[in-house]
């Protein structure tokens, strides 16, 4: 597997979202019910969890909301509202699938996006174990210009 420096995901943000996004190096995030994350999970071709990324809700939100061009206020009220409304959903599932090409170099094992767990809601146990797990991982904060900052994790569990 392949873990993404952070130049790459950096470079991927400020071309997915079109605007200047900064990223430094943070402590590992760590998703509870005090601080709601989402979760996107990616598996191999055999549907074995190989990787997670791992938003906080700031972060969550002020993505969602960029890439959909929905004024930064979009965001900051779903941050006071501790959820993502559908349309915030549905931007951040698509940065989150487009995010797969970061695993996806030549001769690492190839992987996809599986599933997507909003901040604000369920989370099954085991995906966030593996949100947890030390070693392979790039811990961000992340500032997006117009949007704000949030926290974000890639972690490898393969």
């Amino acid at each position: 597997m392949h873990l993404p420096a952070t130049k790459e995901i950096r470079d991927l943000l400020t071309e997915l979202l079109d605007r200047d996004v900064q990223v430094a190096p943070n402590a590992p995030l760590a998703p509870t019910a005090a601080n709601p994350c989402t979760v996107g999970v990616y598996v191999d071709d055999s549907l074995q969890v190989a990787a997670v990324a791992v938003f906080d809700l700031a972060f969550s939100a002020r993505t969602g909301a960029s890439i959909g061009l929905v004024p930064p206020t979009g965001a900051e009220t779903a941050i006071a509202e501790g959820s993502l409304n559908e349309t915030l959903r549905e931007n951040l599932y698509e940065v989150l699938n487009i995010a797969a090409s970061l695993f996806n170099v030549e001769g690492a094992t190839h992987v996809r996006l599986y599933d997507v767990h909003h901040a604000g809601s369920p989370c099954p146990g085991d995906i966030l174990a593996r949100a947890l797990t030390l070693g392979r991982r790039e811990d961000l904060v992340a500032e997006v210009a117009g949007y704000g900052s949030g926290r974000l994790s890639v972690v490898l569990t393969a």
